[in-house]
């Protein structure tokens, strides 16, 4: 059993618990890492090894401590006991789980006990589809104060499969000092300095990234059959995997000439900068990093109108950037179309890069979960967006 009465901390103490440690996740928790630090509270990280996540969060200034839930959403015991031990060690005033193994178990741990925030990132159900992930949604969410969402689609994706919460809609945000808009002499340079690039794509030759891990999930597959169309009408393009994964073989065996396979990035700005488009063709999301990031750096996106997708553009890009997921004819046309026309790229980077500007900075998103753990744990308003990483 779980102490009633936390306890007494001269600062509170939030743990993020999160069993995915790399990609997108990792960075949403490390960027929330930073302005809480700089907002006074004291962090804790709970996470598996491996990834950047531990990296990122002590770099920030939080506690790191080692903690993994194996098997199905981390319903082993094992998993239940250390979180137990973590949370009696640490004391969280409150708790924000990160993805559905470390949002099952943190909540079948905490029961209530402790006000507790469950971000599912994505939904489990959309990756294994299933009714048993239905089920546990549905079942934990009696023991969260706030589901967190990340797009508005999201919830109601999580509303319709029958998961009953207090909802709080956050959409994601970028670092915009990390990701900034680059000309055209950067975009030659990056593509000189990058090895991927250097001996594999000639110099002006148009350049389509994708930076994804290779799994299901990203639908590299879709992008890969809708390249030759986009190779017949835009000679000597190329495209640029850029990620690792379970799928990468299968992915290699499938790709037509002129795709560049240039495994994981340490960092993913040099190549949304050096792209003359970037390409989102997911199967699902909640709201993904990437189409942001790109933006951020002044880079047309042509994305898949899966989860949050739609709400991460301006209204007046919309036709110009969404095709229907698993539809590589649609995409191939995008993608052409924009290929084709450098005057309509420049001017839509530009476009997107003001909308990410005014509508997902970092600061503004880690500014409004600040507030959402304000009013969960009933404390004056000394966690404000101004503090934050300013």
């Amino acid at each position: 059993m779980l102490p009633q009465d936390l306890p007494s901390q001269d600062r509170l103490t939030v743990l993020h618990v999160s069993q995915p440690v790399d990609g997108g996740i990792a960075r949403v928790v490390a960027d929330l890492v930073r302005s809480q630090v700089a907002a006074g509270l004291r962090v804790v990280v709970a996470a598996p090894p491996g990834g950047t996540l531990h990296a990122e969060a002590a770099v920030a200034g939080a506690e790191v401590v080692l903690w993994s839930a194996r098997g199905t959403l981390g319903t082993t015991l094992s998993g239940r006991r250390r979180l137990t031990r973590l949370v009696r060690r640490t004391g969280p005033h409150l708790v924000h789980a990160h993805g559905p193994r470390a949002g099952y178990t943190a909540r079948m741990v905490l029961r209530g006990r402790v006000p507790t925030v469950h971000q599912p990132h994505c939904w489990p159900f959309e990756a294994v589809g299933g009714l048993a992930a239905r089920i546990w949604e549905r079942y934990a969410a009696r023991w969260t104060d706030r589901v967190l969402c990340v797009s508005e689609a999201q919830r109601r994706r999580g509303a319709t499969a029958g998961v009953t919460g207090r909802w709080v809609v956050i959409p994601n945000g970028v670092d915009l000092r990390r990701f900034s808009p680059a000309g055209d002499d950067a975009r030659a340079a990056l593509r000189e300095a990058l090895p991927a690039l250097r001996d594999t794509v000639p110099a002006g030759a148009p350049l389509v990234v994708c930076v994804a891990r290779l799994c299901p999930q990203k639908g590299q597959s879709t992008l890969l059959r809708a390249w030759p169309e986009v190779a017949a009408a835009v000679p000597g393009a190329r495209l640029a995997l850029v990620g690792d994964g379970p799928d990468r073989a299968a992915l290699g065996r499938a790709a037509p000439p002129g795709v560049v396979f240039a495994g994981a990035a340490e960092g993913a700005a040099a190549w949304y900068r050096a792209a003359d488009l970037v390409v989102v063709p997911s199967r699902w999301e909640g709201m993904a990093l990437v189409p942001l990031e790109a933006m951020a750096c002044g880079r047309p996106v042509v994305l898949s109108d899966v989860g949050g997708a739609r709400e991460c553009l301006p209204a007046d890009a919309v036709d110009d950037c969404l095709v229907p997921p698993g539809d590589p004819a649609a995409l191939a046309r995008a993608v052409t179309a924009l290929l084709a026309d450098p005057d309509r790229r420049t001017a839509l980077g530009e476009r997107l890069a003001d909308h990410v500007r005014m509508a997902h900075d970092v600061q503004r998103t880690a500014g409004a979960v600040l507030n959402l753990y304000r009013e969960l744990l009933a404390v004056p308003p000394v966690l404000t967006a101004t503090r934050a990483g300013r």
